[in-house]
């Protein structure tokens, strides 16, 4: 009884120290003013696993507005999308009506763990949220060449529209009752 528990203490403790690999995307800064806002983003490669061309990052629902204006470090092409990409074995929330952010890579292999550069896109707003986003690399340990998809949280912007939708609903009440209280009072 006694070596059983052992075992399993001991086969526990092993499977806590299993490392995944990861690319994480994390909001740095936001510089700018209106109505050109910098959103820049760093990411990094985790322990165990290599960036290989065609690894890629989105970050899900960055703006009502496709950006125009990016930025990122050689080796690195910049797409957007409504939908996706997304990797096989995740599953992101996506709203179909704001615009993805995809950075694929195109470059030789960058082992982990690395930082990646800096990744950035210029949109109206600097009120943020928390959005999502997920990655697919390639595992450097056993079996090296395995696709590892990871989804987490970052930072995103508030789409425009809806930061002001409490604001036009005030104004145009406001517009709407105005006339009717000016006729009451007469």
């Amino acid at each position: 009884m006694k070596k059983a528990l052992v075992l399993g203490l001991v086969a526990f403790a092993a499977s806590s120290f299993v490392a995944f690999g990861d690319i994480i995307p994390t909001l740095d800064s936001v510089t700018g003013s209106s109505p050109n806002f910098t959103w820049n983003y760093k990411a990094n490669v985790t322990v165990d696993e290599t960036v290989n061309t065609g690894d890629f990052f989105t970050i899900y629902d960055f703006s009502a507005i496709m950006p125009t204006t990016t930025n990122q470090p050689a080796g690195w092409t910049f797409s957007t999308a409504l939908v996706g990409p997304t990797p096989a074995l995740v599953s992101p929330t996506d709203n179909a009506s704001l615009w993805n952010l995809t950075w694929t890579y195109n470059g030789a292999p960058i082992a982990g763990a690395a930082a990646l550069g800096t990744f950035s896109a210029v949109t109206n707003t600097d009120q943020l949220k928390q959005g999502q986003f997920t990655a697919e690399a390639s595992r450097s340990g056993a079996p090296a060449g395995t696709k590892i998809d990871n989804i987490g949280n970052v930072s995103v912007p508030v789409p425009e529209s809806t930061s002001l939708l409490p604001l036009i609903g005030v104004c145009g009440a406001a517009l709407y009752f105005a006339p009717r209280l000016r006729r009451q009072r007469a």
